[in-house]
């Protein structure tokens, strides 16, 4: 049975822990966190462990999760290194942040642990829902050989599924959660504000907005970016997209900046599309 402690016991850190006692049969030692408070929470969340709230406290363990914020993974690194010094050889330590590599933990790592990074690409803002649905959930994960040895199949027992990333590529790779979430929201927010300067209500602008995107992702995700590429720049009607960014730099200029950083990588894609369809 594996021993593990977690270090950090917010949404993600919850989840995972109660995760690996339950599905992967793993063992909670403790759990450590700045607020006692938080840290008992956490351990009745998850069902089994002791909390603590200081390094000094710390028992050696097979696996120290760091469920912290990004700004905290290096100092955690170091704070774990000094308390566990002579004791952490032979461990795996990781952390669960999107935007960072696994080279953050080299304080960990030159103390004698294997590191790694498990990024579970999904929202944990109900923890509770997240823990009974985590099934299929993707987790970007690299890291040193020894470490990924133990944490795939662990990661798998509890419905994951691992992806191998390049860790010299973690800030590209967490841009593209940013690209496919957040700034689709932003470009929909677009369409919605124009179609509402065009007269048309909020209410209404939704129900029109909706098929259009739904159906382009879609279309994505079944045939591909290029296929389901549509529109002006699709068909090369580039007197179109000038005359629209024209008019949309006068309704509202920020949107027009917008509009024209979509343009060069549209139409990119469009060569794409067209170099597909001649070599069918």
């Amino acid at each position: 049975m594996t021993t593990f402690t977690l270090i950090g016991a917010g949404h993600v850190g919850r989840v995972l822990g109660r995760l690996l006692v339950q599905q992967a049969g793993w063992q909670l030692q403790q759990v450590l966190t700045r607020s006692a408070t938080s840290a008992a929470q956490a351990v009745e969340f998850i069902g089994s462990g002791s909390a603590i709230a200081d390094y000094a406290a710390l028992a050696p363990a097979e696996v120290f999760i760091l469920a912290v914020g990004d700004d905290q993974i290096v100092p955690a690194s170091t704070a774990l290194a000094q308390a566990q010094t002579d004791r952490l050889a032979g461990s795996v330590v990781f952390h669960c942040s999107g935007a960072l590599a696994s080279d953050r933990l080299q304080t960990a790592r030159a103390a004698g642990a294997s590191v790694a990074s498990v990024h579970p690409i999904r929202s944990f803002a109900d923890p509770q829902a997240v823990a009974q649905a985590f099934a299929g959930t993707y987790c970007g994960i690299e890291g040193d050989a020894a470490a990924l040895a133990l944490l795939t199949p662990a990661f798998a027992a509890i419905g994951a599924q691992p992806v191998p990333i390049d860790a010299a590529a973690k800030t590209v790779y967490h841009a593209a959660a940013v690209f496919a979430s957040n700034y689709l929201v932003t470009v929909l927010d677009a369409a919605l504000r124009a179609y509402q300067a065009a007269g048309i209500p909020e209410a209404v602008a939704r129900q029109l907005v909706q098929p259009l995107a739904s159906e382009s992702m879609a279309n994505v995700f079944r045939l591909g970016a290029a296929t389901a590429l549509s529109g002006p720049i699709a068909r090369g009607d580039m007197a179109t997209v000038e005359r629209q960014l024209q008019a949309v730099r006068a309704w509202d200029a920020p949107s027009g900046e917008l509009y024209q950083s979509l343009i060069a990588p549209t139409t990119a894609l469009a060569q794409r599309k067209q170099a597909a369809i001649k070599h069918k």
